[in-house]
Order: structure tokens, then sequence, then C-alpha cells
């Protein structure tokens, strides 16, 4: 299946799509209908929503919600989406730095009081 075709829900406002290089298990996408910021709002509220029910329920112990806007910034399909990550205890050795990481130099950091 192409990275478009695994859909996972419909909505008026936005499909979900499992993501075609999932960064971990269950990596989805939130596409909406139009490139507008309402629409993409609709997008962000309802991957908080799905991520904080995966936690409640178990699936997960966190997540990533986050966007990709421009080549520099590594986006590969061009048209607006949502990334929701699930992440689980475990399943890096330190996360800390979380989204950081985009850039590896800059993941790690640490407070002076901490040191």
């Amino acid at each position: 299946m192409g990275p478009w075709t695994d859909v996972v829900v419909k909505s008026k406002e936005f499909t979900v799509f499992r993501d075609a290089y999932p960064v971990t298990e269950g990596h989805i996408l939130f596409v909406p209908y139009k490139e507008n910021w309402q629409s993409l709002t609709k997008c962000f509220e309802a991957a908080y929503k799905w991520g904080y029910d995966w936690v409640e329920r178990g699936y997960c112990d966190a997540f990533n919600v986050g966007q990709n806007v421009g080549e520099a910034a590594g986006q590969t399909v061009m048209w607006p989406h949502v990334h929701l990550i699930p992440r689980r205890k475990g399943d890096m050795k330190d996360p800390r730095g979380g989204v950081r990481h985009v850039i590896p130099s800059k993941g790690k950091y640490s407070r002076k009081e901490e040191q």
C-alpha cells in the first residue's frame, strides 16, 4: 500500500493515514482536506486527543505531535499534515530532548544546576 492509501479513519475535516515509514509502531498522519490554518488546527487538536487517549488506554507511554514544514525541515510530501508518534518506555536509551534530536548535535542538553 502507498502512503496515501492506508486509511485509518476519515472525518469531515481530514483523513488519518498510517505512516508509510513509521518511526514507531502506530505512527499516523492527520491530513487535512484544505490547505489552511483552520483545517490544520483541527488536525493538531485531533492528534492531541488521540495521543492522550492512547496513553490513557495503555497503548503507549507518551507521544510526539509534530509537523515538517518545508524541504529544509525534512518535508517530503508537500501538503500539510500532522504526525502523531506513539512513544514507549525504552524505545530510546535517553529520550530527553525529544524533538530537539532532529539536529543530532542539538539533542543533548543539560542545565548547569544538573551538572
